[in-house]
């Protein structure tokens, strides 16, 4: 039998418009409006992890925008150490170099492609089939392959491929971590994070205090010596050197250790967050209904500033929400 993989994108985190609910975080105590905000020099037409979509199918990363043209038909993968990386749906993958327009590479990969990443010769792919392989960028050959279980339907935060010396870090569509020495070609460990039959991909992963902090909408993983899990329902993670914030379906931002221990937590009755900035030592929380929670790191004082955005994408550059053709800059 001929299986058919079919990955349904949940639009809920990119689109603050696709979910309603008869409860809506309504603020006791607003302050003056929020004065780092108007209209933006670019609209957001599609996000990726790190990357938008923006007029004439430029990009915008990095707090810039990149010179290159997406081609009409491919999807915004990402941008990696200088290139914008994009692909259609037949699986041909275009790599355009930001400081050069004009050095192009392409990959006819003949299937489509959930995301990829750049480091040096190595290009690290994952499919939407939740199969990974490294190609080199000279050669076009490919170095390794491995199969991941397909995934039935998945959040659309993606996570690109991660880079740290010889290793590459997979985090996967179905809630693991691949680990792949690249120098000799071969898989060292698979990790769980969570084991969800939907929505299960990685959408958080970072190192902290020298542990691998992983998360998908439903778990977190702190891995160094130990592995430690906890459930929570998660749409977004930030961190620093030491914590991490988790912003929850339930209203919740939460601080934790890089072990996973409880620091603090702020409840926001129904409140649905649709990004947390760090900031030095504040966080800064979108809410759909048009607030930015300003928040001390410490989780014991906050204030809500009512902010004006409609309807679109939202993505995160820096320090400023970009929301359709708006922006919101936390300082």
């Amino acid at each position: 039998m001929k299986f058919s993989l079919i990955i349904l994108i949940s639009l809920t985190a990119l689109t603050f418009s696709a979910c309603s609910s008869k409860e809506v975080y309504k603020p006791t105590v607003v302050a003056d409006d929020w004065k780092h905000s108007g209209s933006s020099d670019v609209t957001i037409n599609g996000i990726s992890h790190d990357a938008a979509l923006v007029d004439d199918r430029k990009v915008l990363a990095e707090g810039r925008i990149i010179d290159v043209t997406v081609p009409q038909n491919d999807k915004l993968l990402g941008y990696s150490n200088g290139w914008v990386i994009s692909s259609n749906i037949d699986g041909n993958l275009t790599l355009q170099n930001s400081s050069d327009n004009k050095k192009i590479e392409k990959f006819n990969l003949k299937k489509s492609i959930a995301t990829a990443s750049v480091e040096d010769d190595t290009l690290a792919v994952l499919f939407a089939d939740n199969e990974m392989a490294l190609y080199s960028l000279s050669t076009k050959s490919l170095l390794l392959k491995e199969q991941g279980d397909a995934p039935i339907v998945v959040n659309s935060k993606i996570v690109k491929p991660f880079f740290r010396d010889d290793l590459v870090i997979f985090p996967t569509l179905d809630g693991k971590i691949v680990i792949i020495n690249a120098k000799i070609k071969k898989k060292l460990r698979t990790i769980i994070v969570s084991s969800e039959e939907h929505f299960n991909n990685i959408i958080y992963f970072n190192l902290v205090d020298n542990k691998i902090i992983a998360a998908t909408g439903h778990k977190i993983l702190s891995l160094a010596k130990e592995e430690v899990r906890l459930a929570y329902d998660i749409r977004s993670a930030v961190s620093d050197d030491k914590n991490i914030f988790l912003a929850t379906k339930q209203g919740e931002i939460i601080s934790l250790t890089s072990d996973l221990g409880q620091n603090a937590k702020l409840k926001f009755p129904f409140a649905h967050f649709l990004g947390v900035i760090l900031s030095g030592e504040k966080l800064y929380a979108l809410e759909k209904e048009g607030y930015i929670i300003e928040i001390s790191k410490d989780l014991l004082t906050h204030t809500v500033h009512h902010v004006d955005m409609d309807d679109g994408y939202v993505y995160i550059d820096g320090k400023i929400f970009f929301v359709h053709d708006e922006y919101i800059s936390v300082e």
